[in-house]
């Protein structure tokens, strides 16, 4: 499975631009950590199907493309309007990205 997570919006949106999107493997990953990363995606995947309406104008919003098995799954929020699955799969890219 690969993951590929960007941030788009927010009060750093002109740097952000410039940015290219974090990428994750899960064939670089243990297989228990790619386990945990899998129950995280299937959890937040129900939840995540559309952006849910936002009244924070400048809020930062987070795309995570899942590509596994020859299909992809796109998953889009606010962070104004975010589920908890969703923040919990965010949190835990955001943990495992840096450290590669």
């Amino acid at each position: 499975m690969r993951v590929t997570w960007e941030a788009q919006g927010g009060q750093a949106a002109a740097i952000r631009l410039s940015l290219p999107p974090k990428v994750l493997d899960t064939d670089d990953l243990s297989e228990s950590t790619a386990g945990e990363l899998d129950r995280l995606v299937a959890a937040a995947a129900p939840e995540a199907g559309g952006e849910r309406p936002s009244r924070a104008r400048d809020a930062m919003s987070h795309t995570i493309t899942v590509e596994d098995g020859g299909g992809s799954t796109t998953l889009t929020q606010s962070e104004a309007a975010m589920s908890p699955a969703f923040a919990a799969l965010l949190g835990w890219l955001e943990k495992h990205v840096a450290q590669q």
